[in-house]
């Protein structure tokens, strides 16, 4: 039987968020109108001076997004991602780097689980060996152009869902000595659901309730790591 680890890709093993990177560039190389960067620049300005969330400036990001990828065509889109992989495939954490490396060494079945576009994980989780990716997946319409929906959204709105879903369809898998790293309370639903829950970089909520349930807390700043 083969154990399993999760990781939350934004702002756990990338140092960044795939979707936001993506939206810049879509702005950048035209296919997005620059005004939409006026639709989450509030929110990105609050959460700069931590007047506000990290969760309303993605929220305002992702809000965006759909909107303005209708009528995009796919091939475009996976064009673009492929370009912004190559850029910024190495910014990543080195704690969760080097912790998905010595977990695929030990055997385990590595999980990539991310609110940002599959087709884009995909690129960049191949590299790091993960086994298995879910991410949001974008309607198509018949011109290969994006209707802006979302398909099969309820299951990569809860990850909780996720974990459930990964072992009832691989028998070979067990929850014996199961892993998860995630760093907003968004998270907690895969953290609950494995025997090793690590809440990497928490934001305040999620710090408040690693400690309620004795998670382990780690955190990455410069070329230090430490272990609370």
């Amino acid at each position: 039987m083969q154990p399993v680890a999760f990781f939350d890709i934004d702002g756990t093993v990338f140092r960044s968020s795939l979707l936001i990177e993506l939206v810049e560039n879509l702005v950048k190389e035209g296919f997005f109108p620059v005004e939409v960067q006026d639709e989450y620049r509030s929110a990105y300005t609050k959460w700069r001076n931590r007047e506000g969330t990290y969760e309303e400036y993605i929220d305002a990001v992702i809000k965006a997004f759909l909107h303005h990828i209708q009528g995009v065509h796919y091939g475009t889109f996976a064009d673009i991602g492929k370009r912004l992989v190559a850029i910024h495939s190495k910014h990543v954490y080195r704690y969760t780097r080097d912790l998905i490396k010595s977990l695929k060494e030990d055997g385990y079945f590595v999980v990539a689980i991310s609110q940002s576009p599959k087709t884009i994980l995909d690129q960049f989780c191949m590299q790091y060996g993960f086994d298995k990716v879910y991410g949001r997946i974008y309607e198509i319409g018949p011109q290969d152009q994006f209707t802006g929906a979302i398909t099969d959204a309820h299951l990569i709105e809860n990850k909780a869902t996720i974990v459930k879903r990964v072992f009832e369809n691989n028998p070979n898998l067990t929850t014996k000595n199961s892993m998860a790293v995630g760093d907003t309370e968004g998270d907690i639903p895969l953290l609950d659901g494995v025997e090793q829950p690590i809440c990497f970089n928490p934001n305040q909520a999620l710090y408040n309730h690693a400690k309620l349930m004795g998670w382990e807390v780690v955190v990455e700043r410069k070329d230090v790591i430490y272990y609370l």
